[in-house]
């Protein structure tokens, strides 16, 4: 019998653990939320045996400090005996203040807000540091957390060595904290400055024709292909189960989409699953 996979959500409140939880259920996860720790075990291990289900997904925030003990020894259960891992969702303060302004909602530790957060990162220490994979959400909009997460996961139906994301973004919005390799192509000529080219985006022939007639754009990709060819086949190697690269450019519009596009079709011929982000292409 196939053990199921089991993917922990967990993190700082107003990180996106919901939205996380609701894409892991599009990409075919039996999913539950808000599950009590001790419970955790006894649920996986009744689901587990409906061969039907083999995809599974837990959302559990840990608010008290008596749950800490608890949650390291149910989690390292779980590591015995299924596929598991534990992705961590967090952002920066200022983004977690303006969430909760936004949306009226009180922090769950009451009180002030700033301090409320400040005592849950504390608290949540511990776990931050076991889990397998920690993301800053800052960057994104639930839309686009929700198509990274899908991206993540979505691939487990498949039986591809390795899954890699490839996203572009823009500088001046902020770099993406979740990436294992940046690239960036901020010295190539911007499209930005030509009034035909400007309304358009990096996926646009003209917008890709004008940037590769320059030799330095053409002789980067030669470069950033041979280096992913080395690389990607070591990481599979090594076991490594993701990838993330970014390309940045200014805004994210023309150049890093340009670029991204053209590494997709080089990238088919290795044995991944590839999923593109463009994060600041509406």
């Amino acid at each position: 019998m196939v053990k199921p996979i089991i993917v922990i959500i967990t993190g700082l409140s107003g990180s996106g653990k919901t939205v996380a939880l609701r894409a892991l259920e599009d990409s075919g996860f039996f999913c539950v939320d808000n599950l009590p720790i001790t419970l955790i075990d006894s649920f996986v291990s009744i689901i587990s045996s409906n061969r039907e289900i083999k995809k599974i997904g837990i959302g559990i925030d840990i608010r008290e400090k008596g749950f800490l003990s608890e949650v390291s020894d149910v989690l390292k259960n779980l590591r015995n005996k299924y596929r598991t891992e534990i992705l961590f969702l967090e952002a920066e303060k200022d983004v977690l203040l303006r969430r909760f302004k936004e949306t009226r909602r009180p922090h769950p530790l009451g009180g002030d807000i700033e301090g409320a957060i400040q005592i849950e990162k504390e608290r949540l220490s511990p776990l931050r540091g076991t889990s397998d994979r920690v993301v800053d959400t800052s960057p994104f909009t639930p839309h686009q957390l929700r198509q990274f997460v899908t991206s993540l996961y979505e691939i487990q139906r498949g039986k591809k060595a390795m899954t890699l994301v490839l996203i572009s973004f823009g500088f001046k919005f902020g770099t993406p904290q979740n990436i294992d390799l940046l690239f960036d192509v901020r010295f190539l000529p911007n499209p930005n400055f030509v009034p035909e080219l400007k309304p358009l985006k990096g996926m646009d022939k003209r917008v890709s024709d004008y940037i590769f007639k320059k030799p330095e754009a053409r002789a980067f990709m030669t470069k950033v292909k041979e280096f992913v060819d080395f690389l990607i086949p070591l990481y599979i190697r090594e076991g490594k189960s993701y990838l993330t690269i970014g390309i940045g450019c200014t805004g994210g519009i023309h150049r890093s989409p340009a670029i991204v596009e053209k590494l997709r079709s080089h990238l088919k011929k290795h044995p991944i699953d590839l999923n593109i982000i463009h994060r600041d292409i509406g």
